[in-house]
């Protein structure tokens, strides 16, 4: 095991120290040690002029060890973080009696960039990354990065890298004032300790960032900029403190001083780091690593094949949108319709989603024409002969599934790989009339596929292990987050959130208004609330998915006629501009009242509310009375064993839901109110309106015993492995 450790070698007057923690060097708590001892050192020794710190193997630092503050969440004991800020950076590097120079190569992030800032001088080598993410864990830039960015690069472009987590090239930073030269990597040491010595010899200006004030301006200027950036953060950062407290921050060392800054800077990072925030946050970074140790797939030695070439079949929504996911990584793709007009639509498609990227400027335009000719469009099967993967994207039809298999199982080579891209069939069901089972597996993406970041991969008890690896490679290509998950009626992810259309539905026949039940929901963090997610998706897709859903799991299903009720008055979501809102091209949708008379001949008809009237429930009800029978089926999910671990269903509930990230995902936030409340509150609900309602066996053995959701199967008795 790699040692984090910092070492020092002195050439010709200069002492370079060199920080050392593999793969990204890491500030572990030791390297803040080795980094006091080392400039101790420098500073004693009369052979040394100058200092310049370094990072090892081409990579500067990526940042502090979050691990600590995995560490800080479980213990609950602070004083494990480190006081760097003014022990380290101010009275060892910045205020100290020789110069400093940051040779930065690879990356410098977080961490890493507060150690730069506090050299006198930052030299850097190419494409150097360079940013401040603190923010995206809950917390701030602890280490001076909140006083030091805005005095070396002006408030406006400071506050846009540390809160929107914005990296920058070397380059950019060269432009901006962060970075003071930028060399060719093998000349990066010696431009360096040239710089150092300049400095030391007063032929290059000796710089403390903490107290340069030039690019500030003016403190009107400066207050008209924090106040706006004020407004901005409520819009896009609500139910998250960190951004308004940084911006507390850096107005602190604005009218009080660098120093001061740094004061209130090392306080707020220690209380932010134990806000549920961070906790949510830090959560959900380490599930995300988590995902890539699959036991039997990853541990076993398998090496993954590489994927050429892919075949998609349908060209609608999602077969389009995963084609250019594929294109754009540099994946040949065959595109097979029915017929000339579907093909030439899915080609548009495809096109479309392109060009959307070019035009907001995630895409070059060099590399768009060159991914559109990692397109071909066909109408059958004669190109299927060397194929390395087929994904069906066909719409949740089973007969025509089973057709489809059967024929790409005769097409297709031998070692080609059979998906579907079902979003809740069984997959023992869609190929059940194929010989291949070992190459049968689920491909699920989420919708829009060549954005949303999550692939499910859903793995039947035939499925090899060969075949999973080399799906789980495909989706680190084209940059999704692979899970891994057990087969069963929707997986994983839809299976654990079909109640949340349920249970708003439930709630809307027990009197509870649609618009209000949406805004509750964007409140608490989702991007939108249920109804406007049934207008997004169409609803040939909520009749589909319920039919499938009632036949598998008919005990915990809630029938309603307000679809169809909505179909039959002409109503389609925003497929036909009409749902429950209205939807016009270039404006936001509008609620439309004309829905409300349809909603009530449903809640006649189905005739639920007690004693005829709607029910009174607070706002915090209305939430949880959606989002706890989700955790209740997440438990059931948890029980079957149909995910490895229950941060992978975390994970998933973030990238695939868009359920808050700081809030952890569904198991963790369902931990931090409590298995017992949840348990407590669904046991009255089922009481009051019925079986939809009544609490897991999983769910009730943990609350009555005390033990949290994410804590492994083996603590409960009664959990049966799919995987």
């Amino acid at each position: 095991m790699n040692q984090a450790r910092v070492t020092m070698e002195v050439i010709d007057g200069v002492a370079i120290v060199t920080i050392s923690n593999p793969p990204v060097n890491a500030l572990a708590l030791t390297i803040f040690d080795g980094l006091k001892e080392k400039f101790s050192e420098a500073m004693r020794r009369d052979d040394v002029k100058a200092i310049v710190l370094a990072g090892n193997g081409g990579r500067f630092s990526g940042g502090f060890d979050i691990n600590v503050f995995e560490t800080v969440h479980k213990t609950g004991d602070i004083s494990v973080l480190p006081d760097t800020s003014i022990d380290v950076l101010v009275n060892v590097i910045e205020d100290g009696k020789k110069p400093t120079v940051a040779a930065l190569e690879g990356l410098a992030l977080g961490g890493g960039l507060e150690l730069a800032l506090g050299c006198h001088a930052r030299i850097a080598a190419p494409k150097t990354q360079l940013g401040l993410p603190e923010l995206t864990l809950g917390v701030i830039p602890g280490s001076g990065g909140t006083q030091r960015l805005p005095r070396l690069i002006g408030l406006p472009k400071a506050l846009e890298i540390i809160l929107f987590s914005r990296s920058v090239t070397s380059e950019e930073g060269k432009k901006l004032g962060l970075v003071d030269a930028v060399v060719p990597s093998g000349e990066l040491l010696k431009v360096s300790r040239q710089w150092a010595l300049d400095i030391a010899d007063s032929r290059k200006p000796w710089i403390r960032s903490l107290h340069s004030i030039d690019k500030l301006g003016s403190l009107p200027e400066m207050h008209a900029v924090i106040t706006s950036a004020r407004q901005q953060v409520k819009q896009v950062a609500k139910n998250m403190p960190q951004h308004q407290a940084c911006l507390d921050v850096i107005e602190e060392g604005i009218i009080h001083g660098g120093y001061h800054g740094l004061l209130k800077e090392s306080k707020v990072f220690r209380e932010l780091v134990a806000t549920d925030t961070s906790k949510g946050l830090v959560h959900a970074f380490f599930a995300q690593r988590a995902t890539t140790k699959v036991p039997n797939i990853s541990d076993i030695g398998l090496k993954p094949r590489r994927i050429k070439k892919v075949a998609v079949i349908g060209g609608g929504l999602m077969g389009s949108g995963i084609a250019t996911a594929l294109i754009l990584s540099d994946i040949y793709v065959i595109l097979k319709e029915i017929n000339s007009e579907y093909l030439l639509k899915g080609i548009k498609m495809v096109e479309a989603n392109v060009r959307g990227l070019v035009s907001r400027k995630k895409l070059v335009e060099d590399k768009a024409e060159k991914a559109l000719l990692m397109l071909k469009g066909v109408l059958d099967y004669s190109e299927f002969k060397d194929v390395d993967m087929v994904i069906e994207a066909v719409i949740e039809n089973i007969p025509l599934k089973q057709k489809i298999f059967g024929d790409i199982e005769k097409a297709c080579p031998p070692h080609c790989i059979l998906a579907s891209n079902t979003s809740t069939i069984d997959l023992d069901i869609v190929g059940e009339k194929t010989k291949s089972q070992d190459r049968i597996v689920g491909a699920h993406f989420f919708s829009p596929a060549h954005v949303m970041p999550l692939l499910e991969i859903i793995r039947t008890d035939k499925t090899s292990p060969q075949v999973v690896l080399d799906l789980m490679a495909v989706g680190k290509i084209i940059k999704k987050v692979p899970v891994v998950v057990g087969n069963c009626t929707g997986f994983a992810v839809n299976r654990t959130f079909f109640p949340y259309s349920q249970s708003a539905h439930l709630l809307v026949h027990l009197g509870v208004d649609v618009y209000r039940i949406d805004q509750l929901i964007r409140n608490f963090g989702l991007p939108i609330g249920p109804f406007e997610l049934q207008d997004l998706a169409g609803y040939g897709v909520a009749v589909a998915t319920t039919k499938e859903f009632s036949l598998t799991f008919p005990d915990r299903t809630f029938a309603t006629p307000l679809v169809e009720l909505l179909i039959k008055n002409g109503r389609n979501g925003k497929n036909n501009g009409k749902g429950y809102y209205i939807y016009e091209k270039g404006s936001k949708p509008k609620p439309d009242p004309a829905v409300l008379p349809i909603i009530e001949e449903s809640r006649r008809l189905t005739n639920i509310m007690p004693n005829g009237k709607p029910i009174s429930v607070t706002d915090e009800e209305v939430v949880e009375m959606i989002l706890f029978p989700v955790v209740n089926e997440a438990c059931r999910v948890l029980d079957d064993g149909v995910v490895v671990r229950a941060s992978d269903l975390d994970i998933a509930s973030v990238l695939g839901m868009s359920f808050p990230s700081y809030r952890g995902g569904i198991i963790f936030w369902a931990d931090t109110i409590g298995a017992d409340r949840v348990y407590r509150s669904l046991q009255k609900w089922s009481e009051a309106y019925g079986k939809f309602f009544k609490p897991s066996k999983y769910l009730e053995e943990r609350a009555t015993r005390g033990i949290p959701l994410s804590a492994p199967a083996s603590t409960s008795s009664v959990a049966r492995p799919r995987l």
